[in-house]
């Protein structure tokens, strides 16, 4: 029981509409009028005030619930699950015949915080969140909470940064050595908190997990500035200061949701961009990955092993072998059969650690661990905005 806005169409006819309004469980203050003239003939009484934008309808009557009594074909599922994120980034449920979407409900936080949150797996989001961290901690303590599917069973506090010898003793230990906090702790080079998460909400919350326990641990620290990095599309539980959305997608599902909870949207899509502006005020920038050896190549032969597209042709390196596949377990050790090379320039993704970086020990190659380097015009200027007023240099 609560107090609704209801989403109602043309294509219904208005008695038909009156009466459910009046049979629901809630306490109807207002409708919207989604479209649809076919059985509209003017003058249509229902019985409460009706608006033409859910917007300005959620702010003058503040609901509890949206109630969406619409149908196809005046709204797509694609359309009213726009409708649902603009409830949704308003605290708002939002619910139908079979269907209701909770808000999603984030942990209160201390400290000054940020957040780096993804629309998906593989769109440069812990890329960004080592930019971040990097920018951030050259003037200020800054503390970076992970989570990932692969992450600790009890919050894992990394304070120096791993090197090669590390990873492969925590994955001949029977750990994901290329986890996210890893791999920021090794590039980014700042004190990391690795958590764990299982599953996750249309919506981004994510299902079991100790990110709430790693945020305590990152806290009793006292940083100046701790930075939440989300895991796929999967949004930390944690109310922060501001958000930095990753997107590859913003019109899918409840990704325009994503996009009304940042403050700032990065993609590489020209097309993406587009639509999230269409969406938010908030800054929206388009950034490219550059991978970036973490010492010399030198000319020599060298194998590279990524997942994701960024180029390498400015490496300084005669290539043999650029693999994409390091999460694609099976083709990945068919490239690796029979493969010479000097050096082995790796992310620290997915098989990087158990199969490359064994793969290369077992023949004598050296490894050099390679990050992605995010370049946007104007990027650092919007992130230091976003930064928390009393953390800000």
């Amino acid at each position: 029981m609560g107090r609704a806005v209801a989403v109602i169409d043309g294509e219904h006819y208005a008695p038909v509409v009156r009466d459910a309004l009046a049979e629901v469980e809630h306490e109807v203050v207002a409708a919207v009028l989604a479209g649809g003239t076919e059985k509209l003939v003017g003058g249509e009484d229902y019985g409460v005030p009706l608006h033409d934008d859910l917007e300005r309808a959620l702010a003058e009557h503040a609901p509890d619930v949206v109630l969406d009594l619409s149908d196809e074909p005046v709204l797509s599922p694609r359309q009213r699950l726009l409708l649902a994120s603009r409830a949704l980034a308003r605290g708002v449920a939002y619910e139908g015949p079979d269907f209701r979407f909770e808000p999603p409900a984030y942990a209160p936080f201390g400290l000054p915080s940020l957040a780096v949150i993804g629309t998906g797996k593989r769109v440069g989001k812990t890329a960004v969140t080592g930019h971040v961290a990097r920018l951030l901690a050259r003037d200020r303590d800054v503390v970076v909470v992970a989570m990932g599917r692969g992450g600790p069973a009890e919050p894992e506090l990394i304070e120096s940064p791993p090197g090669v010898d590390d990873l492969v003793r925590l994955a001949r230990a029977g750990r994901h050595a290329a986890s996210d906090h890893l791999e920021t702790a090794a590039l980014a080079r700042v004190v990391t908190v690795g958590c764990r998460r299982c599953g996750g909400g249309l919506a981004g919350m994510p299902g079991p997990s100790n990110v709430l326990a790693g945020a305590e641990l990152a806290a009793g620290r006292n940083p100046e500035l701790v930075v939440f990095d989300g895991s796929g599309a999967a949004i930390p539980p944690v109310d922060v200061d501001a958000r930095v959305l990753v997107a590859h997608d913003v019109a899918s599902g409840l990704n325009p949701y994503r996009v009304l909870v940042s403050d700032l949207v990065l993609t590489m899509s020209d097309d993406v961009a587009v639509g999230a502006a269409r969406l938010t005020d908030a800054p929206v920038l388009r950034f490219d990955l550059r991978l970036r050896p973490t010492e010399p190549l030198a000319g020599r032969h060298t194998a590279v092993f990524t997942t994701g597209p960024a180029p390498v042709d400015h490496l300084d390196a005669e290539l043999v072998l650029v693999s994409r596949n390091l999460a694609r377990r099976d083709a990945l050790r068919a490239e690796l059969e029979g493969l010479e090379a000097d050096v082995f320039l790796v992310e620290i993704k997915a098989a990087a650690v158990d199969v490359v970086v064994e793969a290369a020990l077992e023949r004598g190659a050296a490894v050099v661990l390679a990050d992605n380097e995010v370049v946007a015009d104007g990027l650092d200027e919007a992130l230091l905005s976003l930064a928390p007023a009393r953390v800000r240099a």
